[in-house]
């Protein structure tokens, strides 16, 4: 089935057409700076043929709708499309599994908005625009949310009063759940179904762990909002919840500063005071930077805590698996988390975790105590084969 998966980010939107048989990408491309000056688009086919417009995109409308003229002039109309996929950040309450999109399911996106503002009106606008120009074509909302929302209740519940929790639907939503379910699957298929006990570790400018049990999610480190957990690139991660407080009766700050100063001034680019790209902060380091080797210690530490936290509430673990941009790429930080973990038996080839593949791949010694893989994420597939099975049925 040819697919168009679709990932409508804050001033972003990314897009793929795919084939679900055979994983052929016929095209992708990504729109940038939506909304903001020296916007653009960049395109690629599947026979290397590149380009790059310099348009305006002042909402996600406009680009969405350039999409489709770009896609139709290198030949891929809407007669070559059979489904469109949404990547929903946040599915609140409304998406425990993906969903066709129907008028019901999208006033649910634009109703749980409020858990993720710059991404679920974008998100809704973009889907809303698939539908007027190609009402024929089925679309598909799969919400990024959806794996974590039957953790255990013990897992997902804050201990709030129950009446403020219940009236704002307040819980562990995670994030990042599409990624955690494709790398389960395909370690799980790649190991031959010898995995139970799954640590994924998505490791990115925006980082999470989940849980997986035999396929089930039983828990994951980002909370109601994707601040929590991990140390990332630009977000504080988990830290004292009445550090907020503190910041705006002693600090002056309003709750709107305090929140662009967690989510996008903190994290790696604070502590290394260089940037929020693991490539540069390790560039420095090695040339001796001391702020930049504790970003980098302090991210292994961080992620070591809770990896191990992860593997308390499976009781255990046999397998943690690698992915996304820092999780695929780095070498350098795989082996800090590892050896933050070499008191649970994790063990890795030096070798082996040098090794570049796109392919899945372990990286543990044949001695660890713990199967140690890189997996190479696909949100895109994932979506895609949602879409496929949801429209076909």
């Amino acid at each position: 089935m040819r697919v168009l998966v679709i990932n409508a980010g804050s001033s972003s939107l990314k897009y793929q057409l795919l084939d679900t048989k055979t994983k052929e990408i016929f095209a992708k491309g990504n729109c940038e700076r939506i909304g903001i000056d020296g916007a653009f688009i960049g395109h690629e086919e599947h026979d290397g043929g590149k380009q790059k417009l310099e348009v305006a995109l002042p909402d996600h409308r406009t680009a969405i709708k350039l999409v489709f003229e770009i896609l139709a002039a290198a030949g891929f109309d809407s007669g070559a499309i059979e489904g469109i996929g949404h990547r929903v950040v946040q599915g609140g309450w409304y998406f425990p599994e993906s969903k066709v999109v129907t008028n019901e399911t999208l006033g649910w996106v634009r109703e749980v908005a409020p858990l993720a503002p710059l991404h679920n009106y974008a998100e809704a606008d973009v889907i809303e625009i698939c539908r007027e120009l190609f009402p024929s074509i089925g679309n598909v909302i799969v919400a990024d949310t959806s794996f974590h929302y039957h953790i255990p209740e013990k897992a997902w519940r804050y201990a709030l009063p129950r009446d403020v929790v219940d009236r704002l639907h307040i819980r562990k939503y995670g994030a990042h759940g599409t990624s955690h379910r494709y790398i389960w699957r395909t370690a799980n298929e790649f190991l031959k179904g010898e995995v139970h006990r799954l640590v994924s570790c998505h490791l990115g400018s925006g980082a999470s762990l989940s849980a997986i049990k035999d396929g089930r999610d039983m828990d994951t480190t980002m909370g109601l909002t994707p601040l929590d957990g991990l140390i990332m690139g630009t977000r504080c991660g988990s830290i004292d919840p009445a550090t907020v407080c503190y910041l705006v009766r002693e600090g002056g700050y309003t709750i709107d500063e305090v929140d662009t100063m967690m989510n996008k001034q903190s994290g790696l680019r604070a502590l290394s005071a260089v940037s929020s790209d693991s490539r540069d902060i390790e560039e420095a380091a090695e040339r001796g930077d001391r702020n930049c080797q504790m970003a980098l210690d302090m991210f292994c530490y961080r992620a070591g805590q809770l990896i191990a936290e992860m593997a308390q509430s499976m009781h255990g673990f046999d397998t943690m698996a690698f992915s996304a941009g820092i999780g695929e790429n780095s070498d350098v930080l795989r082996a800090g988390v590892a050896r933050e973990l070499e008191w649970l038996g994790v063990s890795l080839d030096p070798k082996k975790n040098e090794l570049r593949s796109d392919d899945p791949r372990v990286i543990s010694t044949d001695d660890s105590k713990i199967k140690v893989l890189v997996v190479p994420t696909n949100e895109e597939l994932m979506i895609a084969l949602d879409v496929e099975e949801l429209l076909h049925s």
